[in-house]
């Protein structure tokens, strides 16, 4: 089986919705199985660590599941633009896996939600790719043959799937959005296994 790592911080609860979206994605290509993986929350520099397992939802992300993983799909809320805290805090952790080539020739995506329809999507999103392409990863986006790239007028974008989740975040996703996540998690698996085969 090809493991496709989504890797997440989730502040409340939209981006994890994403990442279990793109999940279903990958779960749609034969022999490939999503890991759920997330990051716990940053204060001060220090790690939050509310226990030693979150208490629902999915489990801490270690540095062992970026060595594991066949492709990578990484979520943050947008945050002035920029990705989270807490998952540049993670990556920033991830020297010896750079080191090593650990994720070098992998496929890799990512996607984001934001609070506002224009609050950085897209710089989010490009920034995220950043210590993905440091790590030698192959960026995957989303085509233009994905109809609802065409038809949103809320969240989505070729350089990822997003989310405009409003100032309360609880604006649930859309049609749109949601397939956008669908079609993500499916191609990045989709490379993924087309890439081992041809090795």
């Amino acid at each position: 089986m090809k493991r496709i790592l989504v890797l997440y911080y989730s502040r409340h609860g939209s981006t994890a919705s994403m990442a279990r979206l793109i999940a279903r994605g990958v779960a749609k290509v034969e022999n490939c199985e999503a890991v759920l993986r997330c990051v716990p929350p940053v204060s001060d520099g220090r790690v939050e660590h509310p226990g030693a397992a979150p208490a629902s939802g999915a489990a801490w992300a270690s540095l062992d599941d970026l060595a594991q993983c066949d492709g990578l799909i990484m979520g943050s809320p947008t945050r002035f633009g920029n990705m989270a805290a807490p998952l540049k805090h993670f990556l920033d952790q991830s020297s010896s896996q750079w080191f090593n080539g650990a994720l070098s020739g992998k496929p890799a995506a990512v996607f984001t939600s934001t609070g506002s329809l224009h609050g950085g999507q897209e710089s989010t999103l490009l920034s995220m790719m950043i210590p993905l392409l440091h790590h030698g990863m192959l960026m995957v986006g989303l085509p233009y043959s994905e109809r609802a790239l065409h038809e949103t007028t809320s969240g989505g974008t070729p350089y990822g799937a997003s989310h405009w989740a409003g100032p309360k975040a609880d604006r649930p996703i859309d049609a749109d959005e949601k397939q956008l996540c669908l079609a993500l998690g499916q191609r990045v698996a989709d490379i993924a296994a087309r890439l081992q085969a041809s090795h």
